[in-house]
């Protein structure tokens, strides 16, 4: 487990989650054999101790994944640049865990779904299902269990509260 050193400015777990759940993008890191880092902004759906995501179905990002299911994720929920005090009033939660392609079309038909309700809220059942089938074949998905979660804000949101 990684400590943080200033305890006073961590998120709760109810509080990571609550950053994770509002959140659209992240920035997923990733680490193959070659030990070379890669980092890529992306979009993702969080429910349940998991983070799905969808992607093509080749790319580095894969081969990466192949390699090393070890990956991290972090989400930026709030950052405001403060000028005068030469800071940034930030809050943000990082994620460790493993990462895998979901393979079963049951999973993958409750990620796919999860993510597009949380993306298209508005639109009915059968619109994102017809969506969700034309693109079928060449949808990849991928579902991060999640290990560890840690959260930090700045300590200048910690006095406010």
């Amino acid at each position: 487990m990684i400590e943080m050193r200033r305890k006073k400015q961590s998120l709760s777990k109810e509080e990571c989650i609550d950053v994770l759940e509002k959140g659209t993008s992240g920035v997923l890191a990733l680490c193959g054999n070659q030990m070379e880092p890669y980092a890529l902004p992306i979009s993702y759906v969080y429910e349940n101790q998991k983070i799905y995501f969808h992607c093509a179905k080749k790319g580095y990002k894969l081969d990466l994944i192949q390699e090393n299911s070890h990956v991290s994720f972090c989400v930026i929920d709030q950052d405001v640049v403060v000028p005068e005090k030469y800071t940034t009033y930030f809050k943000s939660v990082i994620v460790f865990g493993n990462i895998r392609m979901l393979e079963d079309d049951k999973e993958k038909q409750h990620a796919i779904e999860t993510l597009a309700i949380k993306y298209s809220p508005d639109e009915s059942i059968q619109s994102r299902q017809e969506e969700i089938e034309k693109y079928w074949k060449t949808l990849c998905l991928l579902e991060l269990d999640i290990k560890e979660m840690t959260g930090k804000q700045a300590i200048e949101l910690v006095d406010k509260e």
